[in-house]
């Protein structure tokens, strides 16, 4: 009797062959021949939605998947699931990537499949992807749907999202008219794609593809690009050869692989929402990755990415110049070249052959001449974050990377949006400001809030340090101290800080550190009390098992046995 293709996850009636003839008989139904059924299945993970903008070409991708798959032997069955469309949900879409990630493992392992596609692109579907796909044990292809094209407004090329904030700002400022950031506004996001710089959605492409998930060369494709549907047409073959192999994802998300992850990541001078990404879909495999391990390659990993919004360039620029692929043979003694890949091959094999840097461009810089020589990311702690936060240093100001000042603190995203512009709202720009109730539980959902709006009174100002239990857009910038923890709406000592208080941020040492004495924080937790939570639905279960950014803020019942609240 057939044991592969339809034939797996059988409806259970209590008669094994009287579930496959039922089966085969719906199936038909479809038109399927029975030469068809018996072959083995690759389920495609369909992520189109119409609230999702960089998902729009998702259906053609899926059609040449279903290209690939037939002619490599294999029947093409796509299904969907949820699709997060960053800037069409509220109040975050990280609040909905476990819910996508439960939605993943649970239709994979409940439908007939032999192998698995997913296909994803905005911020946290590949996220989820990986994370659901981690626990079902299927060999799975990662196909992300590209980035878009840059565009221009007048003589200048633009790009989402950096540009967008960029440009927001000046209108803040008052150096852009009401028509002119309509033009903009209409400028900005040229075709379909995921953001055009190494914002999250590149970033974690970019260390999928380090890490072995993808094919060689598939982060940076632009979607719009014929490259990338023959991408997909290959990702498809690449599931069929997958079959029956021992290239689950649990065999190719080592911990050194997850440790390449965190280089690229490093030196592509990306978004520090990939950290806790990663630190969640390592969870899910009994990985124990922290942030102590991305501190550890920060050091000795250079820049080598010149790509907004930590440089200037964009992902259209990178594909030119050569991709990852360039990256990767420039970092290649730093890696670990002995991991396994879904091609079948080592990550040492792939980087074979002969190889001579592509000196006609400046996108991607040699290891000799780096863009920064450190990496672009880095972890601070203290009294304020003893379980760590995030500051992306590639993207500061570097005469704010060690500054003490005065906090100014909003309470809550309400606080903020109702005071922030308030002429009687007292600030420098020698200041700190401090949101707090932000984080996982706090907002919920830990939205990307962390990149606190500068306050329209401090006209001029580019930059000030802002601290949060929020997250920030991998294309935003400025000197900004993200994901504390513990988050404030759990007790963290963020929630005690008041305006006025001195607080310390010191990348050199990586310190983040409130100066007031313990009589006095003594006082303020005996008076503290938890924000109230949600009452009922999938809010409540987020917030009764949300855990903190540093375990990647997963639920606590999805990580892998044994793991727990470490």
């Amino acid at each position: 009797m057939q044991n592969h293709g339809i034939a797996n996850a059988l409806t259970e009636y209590g008669d094994r062959q009287f579930s496959l003839y039922m089966r085969r008989a719906f199936a038909q139904s479809m038109g399927l021949s029975r030469e068809a059924l018996e072959k083995p299945v690759v389920g495609i993970i369909n992520t189109f939605s119409d609230l999702n903008n960089c998902h729009r070409d998702v259906p053609r991708l899926v059609e040449a998947v279903k290209r690939g798959v037939w002619q490599a032997g294999g029947l093409p069955l796509e299904f969907p699931t949820i699709s997060l469309g960053e800037l069409f949900l509220n109040p975050s879409s990280m609040m909905f990537r476990n819910l996508m990630a439960m939605d993943v493992e649970a239709m994979i392992k409940a439908q007939p499949m032999d192998a698995v596609v997913g296909i994803g692109g905005c911020d946290k579907t590949m996220p989820a992807m990986l994370m659901g796909a981690a626990s079902a044990g299927l060999p799975t292809v990662a196909l992300v749907t590209g980035p878009m094209l840059s565009g221009a407004v007048g003589a200048e090329r633009v790009g989402a999202c950096t540009d967008c904030r960029r440009y927001w700002g000046m209108y803040r400022r008052g150096e852009v008219t009401d028509e002119g950031i309509d033009k903009v506004e209409a400028n900005l996001v040229p075709t379909s794609g995921t953001c055009g710089v190494m914002g999250t959605a590149s970033t974690i492409a970019c260390v999928l593809e380090a890490m072995g998930t993808m094919l060689p060369g598939g982060a940076a494709v632009p979607q719009v690009m014929a490259e990338r549907y023959r991408i997909a047409e290959e990702s498809g073959k690449l599931a069929v050869a997958a079959i029956g192999s021992k290239l689950t994802l649990d065999r190719i998300l080592t911990k050194k692989a997850f440790e390449n992850g965190l280089r690229v990541l490093q030196a592509v001078g990306g978004s520090t929402n990939v950290v806790v990404h990663l630190m969640a879909i390592a969870g899910r495999l009994g990985i124990r990755l922290t942030l102590d391990d991305l501190e550890r390659v920060s050091e000795t990993t250079p820049v080598l990415v010149d790509l907004k919004p930590s440089g200037q360039g964009y992902m259209d620029d990178f594909f030119r110049s050569g991709g990852l692929p360039v990256v990767l043979r420039e970092l290649k003694d730093l890696l670990h070249l002995d991991v396994m890949t879904i091609t079948g091959q080592t990550l040492g094999q792939w980087l074979e052959g002969p190889y001579e840097f592509p000196g006609w461009q400046t996108i991607i810089r040699p290891r000799k001449s780096p863009l920064q020589a450190v990496g672009g990311l880095v972890v601070v702690k203290g009294n304020l974050a003893p379980h760590g936060a995030i500051v992306k240093r590639a993207a500061a100001d570097p005469r704010l990377l060690n500054h003490t000042g005065r906090a100014v603190v909003f309470k809550n995203l309400q606080d903020m949006a109702e005071r922030v512009d308030s002429p009687d709202l007292d600030i420098t720009a020698d200041d700190v400001m401090v949101l707090q109730n932000a984080g996982p539980k706090g907002a919920p959902g830990m939205p990307e809030a962390g990149c606190l709006p500068i306050p329209k009174k401090l006209k001029g100002v580019k930059d000030i340090v802002r601290i949060s239990d929020a997250r920030m857009s991998g294309t935003a910038f400025g000197t900004v101290v993200l994901h504390i923890t513990p988050e404030a709406a759990v007790g963290g000592l963020l929630a005690l800080v008041r305006d006025g208080d001195r607080i310390t941020l010191s990348v050199d040492k990586r310190e983040l550190t409130l100066h007031v004495d313990e009589a006095e924080l003594a006082k303020r937790r005996a008076a503290w009390k938890a924000p109230k939570g949600p009452e009922r639905g999938y809010e409540w279960l987020y917030h009764q098992h949300v855990q903190q950014a540093h375990l990647g803020a997963d639920f606590d019942f999805l990580r892998h046995a044994g793991m727990g609240g470490e």
